[in-house]
C-alpha cells in the first residue's frame, strides 16, 4: 500500500482494480479541513488520463506491474511476438497494447515492456531508433537548406517525412516519441 506522502511522477497505483501511472500530483490545503493531493492519473489498460483527489494520508494499492526486457521476434496477423531472454519463453502483444508503436519495432532489438499481472499492457521504446528507406522519391543533391520535406517508408512499414536529400537506402534516426526525422546515421 501507498499513502499519498509516497506519491510522485511514475508511480503505478490500483485503484478499483485498475492500473494507473501518477503523471502530476500536487499538495494543497484548502481554507478549512485537511490537506488534499490532486493527481492527474493515467489509465495503464485504456490510456486515458483523469483527474483525481485524495485526502493527504489516504491509502492506495499498489499496482501489480512488473518490466521485463523482452526481444522483439516477428510481426504476425495476431500481433507482435517477445522473447524473454533468460527463460526462453516467447509473449504475444497485440497491436493495440503497443499502442502504435509496431512501426517502431526492429527484429532483433531488445525493448522494456510492461505486464499487470503478467499480462503485456505497454511497450517501451528508446528515445530513438535508426530505420533504413525502402522507399521514396529520388532526392535532389545539394538540397538541404530548404525546409520542404517528402514522405518515406521505412523497413518496418512505418512511414514518415523527411528531407529531400535522403535517399532509398539510407539510414536516418527517428523520434520514436513524435514520429519525426532526426538524422541521418
Amino acid at each position: 500500500m501507498y499513502s499519498t506522502t509516497d506519491f510522485k511522477r511514475g508511480l503505478k497505483i490500483e485503484l478499483d482494480k485498475i492500473p494507473f501511472e501518477i503523471i502530476e500530483f500536487e499538495h494543497f490545503k484548502p481554507g478549512k479541513g485537511g490537506a488534499m493531493v490532486r493527481t492527474k492519473l493515467r489509465n495503464l489498460l485504456n490510456g486515458r488520463v483523469v483527474d483525481n483527489t485524495f485526502r493527504s494520508g489516504e491509502k492506495v494499492g499498489k499496482a501489480d506491474t512488473e518490466t521485463r526486457t523482452l526481444q522483439y521476434l516477428y510481426k504476425d496477423a495476431d500481433g507482435f511476438a517477445f522473447m524473454d531472454l533468460t527463460t526462453y519463453e516467447q509473449t504475444h502483444v497485440t497491436d493495440e497494447q503497443t499502442g502504435g508503436k509496431g512501426g517502431y519495432l526492429k527484429e532483433g532489438q531488445e525493448v522494456k515492456v510492461l505486464l499487470y499481472k503478467g499480462q503485456p499492457i505497454d511497450v517501451e521504446l528508446p528515445t530513438s531508433v535508426v530505420l533504413e528507406v525502402v522507399e521514396t522519391e529520388t532526392g535532389l543533391k545539394g538540397d538541404t537548406v530548404s525546409n520542404t520535406t517528402k514522405p518515406a517508408t521505412l523497413e518496418t512499414g512505418l512511414q514518415v517525412q523527411v528531407p529531400l536529400f535522403v535517399n532509398l537506402g539510407d539510414r536516418i534516426k527517428v523520434d520514436t516519441r513524435t514520429g519525426g526525422y532526426l538524422g541521418r546515421e
